[in-house]
């Protein structure tokens, strides 16, 4: 089967935008499935960087068609910026395929998500404040504008007057807030219509005659698994579903069509926003850990908070979506400690617990119960093969290998395209 997924294993941030583009030579076409804006990939190909927050990874590699799925929000001046950007410096954007069914992040969704994040004070998300959340709630209240609607001027002002109706109404009187006008609205939308019209497109019929045809079809997730709607650290998380099943409905391809789950591990952890973190650190290591992992979200620009690596969450993500490969990157990074610690279980009021709490409350007050293994000193960048190796850093990948319940096929040694170990092609 040629289809593939590659998803964040912990909270986001793990790597996927390098993992992508080094598989985005050998597919034809990848897929983003669920999210918006408010989830950055770092590319590195040659002495270029790209920050990418809205289009797949995929746009990078030439001959891979890059395609916005109907289950991404789409924030239509974003997308253009980014285009816009990419064409600058030479990359060719003209294959990018958007589903008509996409949600479209109108400028009221902003409004929504800022007023509402700042009103909750310390009880606060932690959200990117761009749309994404009050998008993905008028979705599930059936008063979202898609991509489609653009075309369609009657019933774009019906529903973006039906949705005002209710949001002006809470601006004004709860939030002390002035009044959208409808006219307003209609008129920044329709204007993006002509610009998008030449990506709009049936994808789901497009990637099921694809995949009919034999190609090569990779799901891309944006977050994490902790930050699933479903199964993350609720309600510390994304409004949508990073898992492998949120490939099947926010592409509209089937699971058996599906014959391999790619999770990106970080070789420690990290993650953004407000949330329980039972591997945290808070001393000289978790500052040397973000200097040297560059930690500081693409999108939000926002430090990230660091700590070890967390071998209950790895298995928990190797449970709830079916993985079938790791992909560890940043193994670079811990080079210089004499001991790593690596958490293989919790404490919990004194019970030591091995598996993710389904409990909000047990998993707020989790410690971490760390295993101590050996570090290494040796430069491990330009290392081509897993035998080449220092002896301690192949056993540490062996001991997560082990402790996750996924084999690990690939070895991130740095951050460009070909500092990578490939241990089993996923091809």
């Amino acid at each position: 089967m040629p289809a593939l997924v590659l998803l964040g294993a912990q909270w986001g941030d793990e790597g996927k935008g390098k993992a992508t583009d080094l598989l985005g030579g050998s597919v034809d076409y990848v897929v983003r499935y669920q999210g918006g804006n408010n989830a950055g990939h770092t590319v590195v190909v040659g002495d270029q960087k790209y920050a990418l927050h809205l289009l797949p990874s995929g746009i990078l590699s030439p001959g891979c068609t890059p395609v916005i799925g109907n289950g991404v929000v789409v924030d239509p001046s974003v997308l253009l910026s980014e285009l816009s950007g990419l064409n600058e410096r030479g990359v060719d954007t003209s294959k990018l395929l958007i589903s008509g069914n996409a949600h479209i992040i109108t400028p009221y969704n902003v409004t929504v998500d800022k007023v509402t994040e700042r009103f909750l004070g310390k009880r606060k998300i932690g959200t990117t404040g761009r749309g994404i959340g009050p998008t993905y709630a008028d979705k599930i209240n059936r008063v979202g504008i898609r991509v489609q609607d653009l075309y369609d001027e009657s019933i774009l002002t019906q529903k973006v007057e039906a949705a005002l109706d209710v949001k002006n109404q809470m601006l004004t009187k709860l939030y002390n807030r002035r009044a959208i006008a409808v006219e307003q609205v209609v008129e920044e939308l329709l204007g993006y219509a002509d610009k998008l019209a030449p990506y709009v497109a049936d994808t789901v019929l497009v990637l099921n005659e694809a995949l009919e045809q034999d190609k090569v079809v990779l799901f891309e997730g944006g977050q994490g698994t902790l930050l699933d709607i479903d199964h993350g650290t609720y309600p510390f998380v994304t409004s949508s579903n990073p898992t492998a099943g949120g490939a099947c409905t926010g592409a509209g391809v089937g699971p058996t069509k599906i014959s391999r789950v790619i999770g990106i591990l970080k070789a420690y952890t990290t993650r953004v926003g407000a949330g329980p973190f039972p591997t945290e650190l808070f001393d000289e290591d978790g500052e040397a850990l973000r200097r040297i992992g560059g930690e500081r979200g693409v999108t939000t620009g926002r430090d990230r908070r660091c700590g070890w690596f967390d071998a209950v969450i790895a298995r928990y993500a190797t449970r709830v979506n079916g993985l079938t490969d790791f992909f560890l990157t940043k193994l670079d990074v811990l080079t210089g400690w004499e001991q790593i610690p690596v958490c293989v279980a919790y404490e919990i009021d004194g019970r030591r617990v091995e598996e993710l709490p389904y409990s909000q409350t047990d998993f707020h007050h989790a410690k971490p119960v760390y295993e101590m293994l050996p570090g290494w000193n040796e430069d491990i960048s330009k290392v081509k093969s897993f035998s080449d190796l220092p002896k301690n850093a192949q056993a540490y990948v062996k001991a997560l290998e082990e402790m996750s319940g996924a084999p690990i096929s690939a070895i991130g040694v740095g951050p460009g395209r070909t500092e990578t170990i490939e241990i089993n092609s996923f091809l």
